[in-house]
């Protein structure tokens, strides 16, 4: 007696196969298993619903009536099968669901504008995206892609793409520099109105220079300071003084005349910006084109 055991796939796409092909030695060469193995799948399959399936002679194999009603929803079950796997593949390969996102608020502000040719490109993906410069944990917060701007501590348990190299340099408002005068060299920024940035420790930030050929950190006394890098760079905009942001961080509002790069030649090396994704997390197609995508972005900046 065979025992009862939940029905199979492959004892269904076995009887499916014996079924097409009136043989169960043809359905063993399609399925690349036994005539021995399609015939003990069927008597399971029987031994499961409670009745015969097929009408076996010495020269034919036919359905009974339960074999055909069966074959419909079995052929059915199979196809929904076939095409989910076919669905599922696809995703591999094609960019579709939902990517999160998180960027340093300055810098995503600057590849903000890039997303609508983004979404041209990859229709089937949605961004879920936050700009804030305060360290998030991505596992524990589920981020796909996390974007950090500095040096990464050495043992990092992410998966790293360094996006781009910064720089560091001198801006002010076109309104600032009419009503102040020029600034020609590092010794005359001390009589200028300096707006500083407050870094997460609580100390504030110096002015990396090159003078001379010797690079110095200046620890201007400021008129505003600002822990918040778009509040900072909005107050320069205003004319409330100069102040030393990264460069692809001004480049924008240089482009829109709102900005003038003061004293060029006292700029200096910034930090790098790289994407982070957690490991054990496979990076699939929606978040490789995203990657792709913030990659391209920054470079043709």
């Amino acid at each position: 007696m065979i025992e009862r055991t939940d029905t199979s796939i492959p004892d269904i796409a076995a009887f499916a196969a014996v079924a097409q092909t009136g043989s169960f030695t043809k359905a063993a060469e399609g399925l690349g298993s036994s005539k021995s193995n399609i015939g003990k799948a069927v008597q399971r399959l029987e031994a499961r619903l409670g009745t015969k399936l097929f009408q076996r002679t010495t020269r034919a194999v036919r359905l009974t009536e339960d074999g055909e009603t069966y074959l419909v929803a079995a052929q059915a079950a199979l196809d929904g099968l076939r095409e989910a796997e076919l669905s599922l593949a696809a995703r591999r390969e094609e960019p579709i669901g939902r990517v999160r996102l998180d960027l340093p608020a300055g810098f995503g502000r600057l590849l903000l504008p890039t997303f609508a040719a983004m979404r041209q490109r990859y229709p089937k993906v949605t961004l879920e995206l936050a700009l804030t410069d305060r360290m998030s944990d991505p596992v524990a917060e589920g981020w796909d892609i996390v974007v950090r701007i500095g040096e990464l501590p050495q043992d990092s348990d992410m998966t790293v793409r360094k996006l781009c190299d910064l720089r560091f340099g001198l801006y002010a408002s076109p309104e600032y520099l009419a009503r102040r005068g020029p600034v020609n060299a590092v010794s005359e920024l001390a009589s200028h109105d300096a707006i500083v940035f407050r870094g997460s420790t609580g100390r504030l930030r110096p002015w990396t220079l090159l003078d001379n050929g010797f690079v110095r950190d200046i620890a201007m006394d400021p008129v505003m300071v600002m822990s918040d890098g778009q509040v900072l760079i909005e107050a320069t905009v205003h004319g409330m003084g100069i102040t030393q942001i990264l460069d692809r961080v001004a480049q924008p509002y240089v482009e829109a005349g709102k900005l003038v790069h003061v004293l060029p030649g006292a700029d200096v090396d910034g930090p790098p910006v790289h994407a982070l994704i957690p490991l054990g997390q496979r990076m699939g197609a929606k978040t490789r084109a995203v990657l792709n995508h913030l990659a391209d972005s920054v470079r043709g900046s």
